[in-house]
């Protein structure tokens, strides 16, 4: 039996949150308002009516948090910026305290040795630029490259990779065509321009950063692939429609310079002639893409499905999570060798992956996930195959470092390697922590180590 192939000297092993998501006080020390924050203050948006005005209460615990990220032995953390916290209205004056924050922040990372991975937009758009069309005015674009120069005129001498949006799928499918997700609109007319224009400011970004930045900017995409649920020709024209949607929507325009044809017949007569200029401006590669991967999608035909006819086919005998999405960890192989085939052989990170899983209380303070420790594990194994077969990755991100604020679910759905008691703040490193550490610390020894097949 060969050996499996031993990452990289250089790998980084990380975790992943978001602002909105664990920092809480979102209106402290100046900071202006977001569309989530004004999005879960709406009666019936969020499960339970939960709110991140605490949520971890990171704002305050950072350092508690810093020192987490040490115990567990990461090298790197991915965190996002509030972009209503350090600009609060949008434009205009800076808040210098809520731009203090991250100052602090990263510092007290390279303390510790770990690695900033920065993204600039994680969902939480202000609330004063959605007051004036938001990822749907064209000005957007400059928006964004304005905010984006000043984080990199304060933080690129200490942060060293920067992202520009996490999943503008998300954003526009559920902001905009679905209305599930902040800002909360439901217009399929508005969802081609808002994704849009989310590609026009990533490239503005990318654009200003290169003009004095000294180190590598990137984009982070949700990819899921896509297998057809039999040879028949609609189930293999579903799965093109799927794909096309959900994983070349955001990524050819980019890399390639042209939307996928599908997405005109997606969306009929609701799809744009977008301007060749726009674009030739958005055809700009990264240094770097940052894949989150969650589960895959076995697609056949539905003509109820709106707006692909494109239904998932739930698949027997497979382990599901809290969220209804199938664990599959082939899937990170095959996506990750998929995006390495398609758009080159640039740098790739895995900087979401992660399962949500009900957590039962121990009587003795310990947090035994044995259903997310396998997950892990097992997705782990993923990454090393897809290095065995040649592909460029450089890092791995597990979301999420805490339980954390889940968007529409609130505080439902617990992704953490760290358990989080909402009523004390008190953390708990879970078993797949503990696990992750271990891996951490042996350098992917401990995932082919006798013992871990029994999770």
């Amino acid at each position: 039996m060969t050996e499996p192939t031993s990452f990289p000297a250089d790998f980084l092993w990380g975790a992943a949150t978001s602002a909105y998501q664990i920092e809480g006080s979102p209106l402290a020390d100046g900071a202006g308002c977001s569309i989530w924050h004004e999005f879960a203050h709406t009666p019936g948006q969020t499960c339970n009516d939960d709110t991140g005005d605490v949520a971890c209460d990171h704002y305050h615990r950072y350092r508690d948090d810093v020192a987490l990220m040490r115990e567990l032995g990461l090298n790197a953390y991915r965190f996002s910026t509030s972009w209503s916290r350090i600009l609060p209205e949008g434009r205009g004056p800076i808040n210098s305290r809520g731009l203090d924050f991250y100052q602090r922040l990263v510092d007290t990372l390279l303390e510790q040795g770990i690695q900033p991975m920065l993204t600039l937009y994680h969902w939480d758009l202000p609330a004063a630029l959605d007051r004036r069309g938001g990822w749907l005015n064209p000005d957007c674009a400059h928006w964004f490259a304005d905010y984006a120069q000043i984080l990199f005129r304060a933080l690129d001498d200490r942060v060293k990779l920067w992202v520009t949006l996490n999943e503008p799928w998300v954003v526009a499918d559920g902001g905009y065509l679905h209305g599930t997700l902040a800002p909360g609109r439901h217009n399929p007319f508005a969802a081609p321009y808002a994704s849009h224009h989310l590609l026009r400011a990533a490239a503005a970004a990318i654009q200003s950063y290169r003009a004095e930045g000294r180190h590598q900017i990137g984009l982070v995409v949700n990819l899921e692939p896509k297998y057809p649920a039999s040879e028949t020709a609609t189930d293999l024209d579903a799965t093109m429609r799927a794909d096309a949607y959900w994983n070349r929507y955001y990524l050819d325009p980019v890399f390639l310079g042209s939307y996928p044809p599908e997405l005109s017949e997606i969306f009929g007569a609701a799809w744009p002639i977008f301007p060749d200029a726009d674009l030739d401006f958005i055809h700009q590669p990264p240094d770097f893409l940052g894949v989150n991967y969650y589960s895959r999608q076995v697609v056949r035909h539905d003509p109820d499905d709106w707006p692909l006819a494109a239904g998932r086919v739930r698949q027997p005998q497979q382990t599901y999570t809290h969220l209804d999405w199938e664990v599959y960890p082939q899937g990170l192989t095959d996506i990750l060798e998929w995006v390495a085939g398609r758009y080159g052989s640039l740098p790739l990170y895995v900087t979401e992956n992660g399962a949500a899983f009900y957590d039962p209380p121990q009587a003795d303070g310990a947090v035994a996930d044995p259903l997310r420790q396998r997950y892990l594990r097992d997705h782990l194994r993923a990454v090393q195959a897809a290095l065995e077969r040649g592909v460029n990755l450089r890092g791995y991100f597990a979301w999420s470092l805490l339980d954390n604020f889940e968007w529409a679910h609130g505080y439902s759905q617990r992704f953490g390697l760290i358990h989080v008691n909402y009523a004390t703040q008190q953390r708990t490193i879970k078993a797949s922590g503990q696990f992750y550490r271990e891996v951490i610390r042996s350098h992917g020894a401990a995932l082919s180590q006798q013992g871990n097949e029994s999770l």
